[in-house]
């Protein structure tokens, strides 16, 4: 009987782990199913482009994986059983079963509310393709009245001075406010923080630091300090939160519901569960938990390739690279910020700005579809047999010790 290898979600991790793995393990003695809910590969770095008005590229999957030998599940997952060794999805026929042997979990992560009363209800988001949709009519829509209408983008992290900047470029006659919960660019150097401040001037963005939403309502959002701010587009982007399907399913998570692994992306609580991207709760060769980002993704899912592969078919585990080196942040279709870090996550004194660092950053988009699109592209084309694959059950899984030497969870 084959052995049965099932990817839970089609982006940027899981997309490129399901192409390697067909690529490098022989089909005589493996089959790869990839279940994904959307026909389509998201540019999920793009979302806030896609929403200001932008063409952006959404290849479909079945092209992204023609010729690997790849089963397309097209189906939403609903609940992962990892003693039974099963993933309950649902679609358009009403669902079914998927038994699999090991499962590759990169199932993403979507906007997250932290609690906030009227966010579900009235804010727009742009963490995945139908809600930028839904935020690009909303714009349309307000460009249309004679009256024209206000922005408000919640939250100052990347996705946020994206966002904002973003629609102020591509829709100047729209006002856009950008809240910050505290100092503009936190994690940004002294210069970039000028360089931030100054990009917002130019495209006319009203800033408000210290400023805390406590509540979305339709047409307004209520700061904590008692004020109201109008709005006719609510964007929240006050971070991000992954799915309760591990949890629920019994994996060891921690509090947010990310799944602890151990270096080589292997869950410490069922080893023949591996997880990749902002699923994943991994350490960083830093010693620092990774970020929820794309470039995250890329790390985490080589490291899970290659612990599948070895462990399969009897080879050394190589440790791949699991690195935090900064972050790139499009402020406009111009302009950019690309700041590097130290091994502290700090960022360090000096940044690329303006149209170098945008360049930089257009790069890294083309090239991250490039790869998604041609997962086998560059691999070895020998195939791998199967060796006797133990039975990982009964296998003592080691997990991250805290600095007070509790187990992180």
């Amino acid at each position: 009987m084959k052995h049965r290898i099932v990817v839970l979600g089609a982006g940027y991790a899981g997309a490129y782990v399901a192409g390697t793995l067909a690529r490098r393990l022989s089909p005589q003695d493996t089959e790869i199913t990839v279940v994904n809910a959307e026909p389509d590969f998201v540019q999920r770095l793009r979302l806030h482009q896609l929403a200001a008005g932008r063409a952006i590229e959404a290849p479909q999957l079945t092209d992204v994986f023609a010729g690997t030998g790849i089963r397309l599940r097209l189906a939403r997952v609903t609940t992962v059983d990892p003693e039974r060794q099963i993933v309950a999805v649902t679609d358009s026929d009403g669902g079914g079963e998927l038994d699999y042997d090991t499962l590759l979990y990169a199932l993403g992560s979507h906007v997250s509310t932290h609690g906030v009363p009227g966010v579900a209800e009235h804010a727009f988001d742009v963490t995945g393709r139908p809600s930028a949709l839904r935020l690009r009519e909303r714009l349309d829509s307000l460009e249309r009245r004679d009256e024209g209408g206000s922005v408000l983008v919640v939250g100052d992290g990347l996705t946020g001075i994206e966002t904002a900047t973003e629609i102020a470029e591509s829709r100047p006659g729209l006002p856009v406010t950008l809240i910050a919960r505290g100092e503009l660019g936190p994690q940004l150097s002294a210069g970039a923080r000028c360089h931030l401040r100054q990009a917002c001037d130019r495209l006319g963005i009203t800033v408000l630091e210290h400023t805390e939403a406590r509540a979305v309502q339709a047409a307004r959002v209520l700061c904590a300090d008692g004020t109201a701010l109008a709005s006719d587009a609510t964007v929240w982007t006050a971070g991000f939160a992954v799915s309760p399907i591990a949890a629920v399913g019994g994996l060891e998570v921690t509090e947010t519901g990310r799944i602890v692994v151990d270096r080589a992306m292997q869950s410490v609580s069922h080893p023949n569960v591996y997880a990749a991207g902002d699923s994943a709760y991994a350490i960083g060769d830093n010693g620092r938990p990774l970020p929820m980002s794309c470039a995250s993704a890329g790390y985490t899912g080589m490291q899970a390739t290659a612990a599948i592969v070895g462990r399969l078919t009897g080879r050394k585990i190589p440790n791949t690279k699991l690195e935090y080196l900064g972050n790139h942040i499009s402020l406009g279709r111009r302009d950019a910020i690309l700041q590097m870090v130290d091994d502290e996550a700090q960022a360090k004194p000096k940044y690329v700005g303006g149209r170098k660092a945008a360049r930089i950053k257009a790069g890294i988009l083309k090239m991250s579809l490039w790869t998604t699109s041609h997962p086998t592209f560059g691999l070895p084309k020998r195939k791998h047999h199967l060796a006797d694959v133990p039975d990982t059950s009964a296998e003592k899984a080691i997990a991250y010790p805290e600095k007070d030497g509790r187990v992180a969870a």
